[in-house]
């Protein structure tokens, strides 16, 4: 196929330039990013769509502006990732030269990728597979024995593992079972390889965990295939992760990812972003007046009027409820004005229509850049959050830029604590006990009760100047405590609620559950009142950290 042949030139076009520039003392910025934006644009052109999200990924990383120099032991670290998709005989007719690293060891430490581990000690046929594979572009490693399997598998992190059973020192099967958790959560498939095809065996390595049982002997096209499948099914799963569903933004997750690798990058470059928090105004009252269904509807039309406005490298993230993130990579704040003023006036003149029901929607915005002061992410947010209450304690539908004279010490803040119980008892103890606390902080503590799920979600309960600690009870009637729960997360900015869960639950699973949706904290009943302050006391701290 013609592609086949430019795929291949791709590989070799980017082994030219890591040659070339490694015979140079240093490289300019521009130079990198005028690379890596060519090599974006031809290979999403021919269907090399994982070296396209890549180069784009690292794009954020350079200025096209710049003509820093970058040495090889910097331009190297940071551009080994796409090292991985130069296929192995390519790198081996020319070796790159350097007292710094090889383009070997920059692929052997790489973190991202197709990464297969062959753990199976018939050594023609792990040789084999390693070839037929390494000749399509995966990096593979083979392990003889279960020891030497175990250990590449937690160093070398591989993003699928094909396990033979029968192994010298150890069960396959024991291997599986020592894997198979972490392979889970890396997302990192197995494939168990064995002569014993029976429906039991199948049954047996399907319970443990593994994703797919193939017989030996190997056939090359089904097992190909099967690879290729496999890898589509992990970058499937990976992009799901990442991406809001609702909206189409990327989710809290992979802000917390990026703005932690910009912080890294200004770092070692000094080149500047920008951080952006944007909060839909009176939000709560589209829910309330025109129901949820509006509003997903006001959520995902404000989303796709960021995502077709901001520039190709920027990146929008859904931070919680009707809170969204932008960051901005190689702009300072007193760039960002025009621009978040385009989608204002996009969003803003947007009629939303229900029945014969016409209404708009205005948001507020909260902006601040990277400087030396706030080299961590939360500091950042912390920032771009104070620009924000500004804005909507000055009226809304705004854009404020954050200056140190916003931060917040030294000035009372509102606590509200609430607690939802069906259990009179219970939240009268809780509310008397809680009105008498005294925080370590400069706190007014506001302390209210609900008796069940429904009255306090129905209830004008938030304002978005305050924050809360919410104790909430797990068994509730008419409305489980993980459901109120669940529709907190979805609906409220996560930056000013915290919630612990109190219920006499003890089932392992049922306090996994309820933290992996979002619960801060799991306190058993019975339980001291000491103990709960306490605990309240942590998720104060949390809060105001």
């Amino acid at each position: 196929m013609i592609n086949d042949k430019y795929k291949g030139l791709v590989a070799e076009r980017m082994k030219s330039s890591f040659d070339e520039w490694a015979s140079r003392p240093f490289v300019e910025e521009q130079e990198i990013y005028r690379f890596l934006h060519n090599l974006k644009g031809t290979a999403g052109t021919i269907g090399l769509f994982e070296i396209e999200q890549e180069a784009d990924h690292k794009l954020l990383l350079f200025s096209d502006a710049s003509t820093r120099p970058f040495t090889f032991s910097e331009w190297s670290e940071l551009l080994k990732s796409l090292l991985v998709y130069i296929p192995v005989q390519l790198m081996e007719t020319t070796p790159l030269q350097s007292n710094d690293e090889t383009y070997e060891s920059a692929v052997l430490n790489e973190t991202f990728g197709k990464r297969i581990l062959i753990i199976d000690d018939d050594v023609d046929l792990a040789a084999y597979l390693k070839a037929i594979l390494e000749e399509r572009g995966y990096p593979v490693h083979i392990a003889l024995t279960a020891e030497r399997g175990l250990k590449l598998f937690y160093d070398w992190k591989p993003d699928m593992i094909l396990l033979d059973i029968l192994l010298p020192d150890k069960n396959g099967l024991v291997v599986l079972k020592q894997i198979v958790e972490k392979s889970h959560q890396e997302h990192s498939p197995i494939i168990v390889m064995s002569t014993k095809d029976t429906i039991e065996q199948r049954i047996h390595v399907y319970r443990i965990g593994a994703m797919d049982f193939f017989a030996k002997p190997i056939d090359q096209d089904l097992f190909l295939a099967l690879i290729e499948n496999r890898f589509k099914i992990k970058q499937q799963w990976e992009r799901s992760i990442i991406v809001d569903e609702l909206t189409g933004a990327y989710n809290r997750k992979h802000f917390n990812r990026m703005i932690k690798e910009l912080i890294a990058s200004f770092g070692r470059t000094g080149q500047q972003f920008t951080v952006i928090i944007m909060d839909l105004d009176h939000f709560k009252g589209v829910n309330d007046t025109y129901g949820h269904v509006m509003g997903d509807e006001v959520l995902r039309v404000f989303a796709q009027t960021v995502l077709s406005t901001k520039r190709e490298g920027d990146i929008f993230c859904r931070y919680g409820g009707e809170e969204f993130a932008l960051l901005l990579p190689n702009t300072g704040k007193e760039q960002v004005s025009d621009f978040v003023q385009r989608i204002r006036y996009h969003f803003s003149t947007h009629t939303f229509t229900t029945g014969d029901q016409r209404f708009q929607v205005t948001f507020t915005a909260g902006v601040t850049e990277s400087h030396s002061n706030n080299a961590h992410a939360e500091k950042l947010v912390e920032e771009a959050d104070q620009a924000l209450y500004w804005g909507k304690e000055s009226g809304r539908n705004k854009t404020v830029l954050y200056t140190p004279g916003m931060n917040s010490e030294g000035k009372e803040q509102k606590l509200n604590i609430i607690i939802v119980d069906d259990d009179p008892l219970i939240r009268e103890i809780v509310v008397s006990h809680l009105k008498q606390w005294m925080p370590n902080r400069n706190l007014q503590v506001l302390v209210s009760s609900y008796e069940d799920g429904i009255q306090f979600l129905e209830s004008d309960w938030y304002s978005e100047q305050h924050k809360y600690v919410i104790l909430l009870d797990g068994a509730m009637p008419t409305m489980d405590g993980v459901d109120v729960l669940t529709k907190v997360r979805n609906e409220y900015p996560e930056r000013n609620i915290v919630v612990a869960m109190l219920t006499a639950r003890t089932n392992q699973t049922d306090i996994i559950y309820a933290l992996q949706h979002g619960a801060d904290d799991y306190i058993i009943k019975p339980f001291q009142m000491t103990e709960l302050l306490s605990r309240v006391e942590r998720l104060v701290q949390k809060l105001f950290k």
